[in-house]
């Protein structure tokens, strides 16, 4: 590529929601660093990975943000919603407490973000048993 050509260059910012100990951090993980850590500690506060990709001769990135599942951290999580693009709201199919909490998160989606965001619902089946 020449010094003349400029490099466009797209960057996501995603979200990750969902209860406590559904696997978000492993998700993360696994589609950042392609690692997984079966004894992974709880997330707290906030953490992001970046993953990027070309297209079409572009740089696409993805800003990929996890934050903590538990109700203390809610404060922190109003902010975390700011600028993004979607979102991955998570919930272990082995623990039906965690799915009867998805219309909790999806209501937290509503309030905080006023514009259209990409959700997508991802299940995870027990990832640390």
């Amino acid at each position: 590529m020449s010094d003349d050509e400029t490099v466009e260059e797209y960057l996501f910012k995603i979200v990750i929601i969902g209860d406590s100990a559904v696997g978000k951090s492993n998700l993360l993980s696994r589609f950042a660093r392609n690692e997984f850590n079966a004894h992974s500690k709880a997330t707290i506060g906030v953490e992001f990975q970046t993953q990027s990709v070309e297209i079409d001769g572009k740089e696409v990135k993805a800003q990929i943000w996890d934050t903590a599942g538990q109700e203390r951290f809610r404060a922190v999580t109003s902010a975390y919603y700011r600028g993004a693009f979607g979102a991955l709201l998570v919930y272990d199919i082995s623990r039906r407490a965690t799915f009867d909490n998805v219309a909790r998160w999806l209501d937290e989606l509503n309030c905080k973000c006023f514009f259209f965001l990409l959700l997508a619902l991802v299940l995870v089946f027990g990832l640390l048993r």
